[in-house]
């Protein structure tokens, strides 16, 4: 690849879908280049994404990962907190509906029931204070237990938890989605976005603002 430009573009667009850092040597090494040009593209694209512009390039660790510009840190939050306090995922609403009623509960448990990794949309619901941490079980590690606070009962206008409708309709539609992913034949792995989950939420979770985030499916925990 002898094309400087392109392939700054080539790595300006892989970085830009990979959301996460990247080793050079790994990247340089997939792009079949000489360490001189991928060198010389990475300080251009370094130059170019520099000063006032929103995206900058940063490195650690022999990784480069595209980062936006700290400058601008307060717009951005001003912009999308509002947005993020608003919006669940429906991989969120599911993690939260299963911690509401199994409360406490730790994160593997909820993975168990779920048959997908959830840190992603753990976390999206303890930033949100819908969840909390309420202790550890005492079992090997003493996994973190989780449970919903009083944040939740307001958004879902809930007295008390026994407000909450009957578990079981919830573990029959898990088991439905787990029958549909283990009957999945083209694939081994089965996006939950793709899963018609919020017709059926239970009726507390009805009507909430449910928004796919964009190329978390991957990274976060299959949302």
């Amino acid at each position: 690849m002898s094309d400087k430009i392109n392939l700054k573009e080539i790595i300006y667009s892989i970085l830009f879908v990979a959301g996460d850092g990247i080793e050079k040597e790994f990247l340089r090494e997939k792009l079949l280049v000489s360490e001189k040009e991928f060198d010389n593209a990475i300080k251009e694209l370094e130059q170019e994404l520099s000063g006032e512009k929103g995206i900058h390039l940063i490195k650690y660790k022999n990784k480069i990962q595209l980062s936006s510009n700290p400058s601008y840190a307060n717009y951005i939050s001003d912009v999308l907190n509002p947005i993020r306090e608003k919006s669940l995922t429906r991989a969120a609403l599911e993690t939260l509906a299963i911690i509401a009623y199994k409360q406490p509960i730790t994160k593997l448990e909820i993975e168990d029931i779920r048959r997908v990794n959830s840190d992603y949309s753990v976390q999206i619901l303890i930033d949100q204070n819908m969840i909390e941490v309420v202790g550890r079980k005492d079992a090997v590690g003493k996994p973190l237990l989780f449970g919903t606070t009083e944040n939740f009962l307001k958004r879902f206008n809930l007295q008390n938890l026994s407000d909450l409708p009957d578990y079981e309709s919830l573990l029959e539609r898990i088991a439905t989605i787990r029958d549909e992913e283990d009957n999945e034949s083209n694939s081994l792995f089965r996006n939950v976005e793709d899963i018609e989950f919020n017709e059926e939420l239970p009726d507390f979770l009805k009507g909430e603002d449910v928004t796919k985030v964009e190329g978390d499916d991957n990274k976060k925990d299959a949302v």
